[in-house]
């Protein structure tokens, strides 16, 4: 697939029709891409890639072997970028990650050594295994997008997006999030297992083994689509809806901490690459309920009484859903 040819108009202007019509075959043959990897997760798929247009990044809980590092493999493939894995232990430290200075003896200088963030896409493994401190250096470059060492600031390069992963059920010896990290991840789903179809495939195709596949776009195509999805429209509207939904989980009585402004703004951009991936340049109030449970329910902290009875923050995102009407306006106003 080749890249748009004709010259970008202003950052400030909306986005066309033709463009986002672009961005959704760009889209689209990444998703068919990976798929051919992971079979029968194509919601899951598309949910990563719309973060990697948003420009945010995602949160996978899961139980091992649901194919999280073929996931993450395969989007650096697809999009004929770089990728890493970091496994997170007790013992590892930020330079790790992000690198460090080492002093050339010949030179008589420091050389900057750069660490397994800098790469397309880099998935932390188990980031709840790692001390505070380690996790919150991975966490500074998601949102910042460089590392500083030694007062000297290293950018990590764009596209750039984080898959770390959670293990919900073994626990033992692992430092949770807190709320404040987890806020910096756009998403938060999981793969979860294969349907018996989906089993077949792998059964009766690679078995198991790594496959590599063909680029279907570049790095580049991704950083241009990223520009676009920012011009996405979104009315008024669209706007107050998604901030009445999360005003809502704030008022929630079985909620101690709501969705937060960051929470918010995240909704509204992953909204927009949704859009843009539908081949729309502007958002629907749809496009707001379909990715409301995955962009919140991870920001909301239930009180102690409430989880305790067994509710969940998925429960509370729905019945906030239920309670708001959605509006009845194409997003075009």
């Amino acid at each position: 697939m080749s890249s748009e040819t004709s010259s970008q108009p202003e950052r400030a202007k909306a986005m066309t029709a033709e463009q986002a019509q672009w961005v959704a075959r760009v889209f689209d043959a990444s998703a068919g891409a990976i798929e051919q990897v992971i079979h029968g997760k194509r919601r899951v798929i598309e949910l990563v890639l719309a973060s990697v247009l948003a420009g945010g990044h995602v949160l996978l809980e899961d139980v091992p072997g649901t194919g999280k590092t073929a996931l993450a493999r395969a989007l650096g493939q697809v999009i004929q970028g770089t990728s890493t894995r970091i496994q997170f232990t007790p013992d590892l430290l930020p330079g790790d990650i992000t690198g460090v200075s080492v002093f050339d003896q010949r030179a008589g200088v420091f050389e900057f050594h750069a660490g397994p963030v800098f790469a397309n896409v880099v998935l932390a493994d188990e980031i709840n295994r790692a001390s505070p401190k380690t996790q919150s250096a991975l966490l500074e470059v998601m949102e910042e997008g460089h590392v500083t060492v030694d007062g000297k600031s290293h950018d990590v390069g764009s596209p750039f997006l984080v898959i770390a992963t959670q293990n919900p059920i073994e626990q033992a010896g692992t430092y949770r999030l807190p709320e404040a990290q987890l806020d910096r991840f756009m998403i938060k789903t999981s793969v979860g297992y294969p349907d018996d179809a989906a089993m077949a495939r792998i059964l009766l195709g690679d078995r198991g083994r790594a496959k590599q596949i063909e680029p279907v776009v570049t790095t580049e195509m991704i950083a241009q689509a990223q520009g676009l999805v920012q011009r996405v429209h979104v009315s008024p509207i669209v706007a107050d809806y998604a901030v009445r939904i999360v005003e809502a989980t704030r008022r929630a009585s079985d909620v101690r901490l709501g969705a937060s402004v960051r929470g918010a703004i995240a909704l509204v951009r992953l909204a927009s690459a949704w859009a843009a991936a539908n081949g729309r340049h502007y958002v629907v109030p749809d496009d707001i309920r379909d990715l409301a449970l995955t962009t919140l329910a991870h920001r909301i902290v239930l009180e102690p009484e409430a989880e305790f009875d067994g509710v969940s923050a998925i429960d509370v995102i729905g019945r906030v859903l239920l309670d708001i009407p959605v509006p009845q306006e194409n997003g075009t106003a």
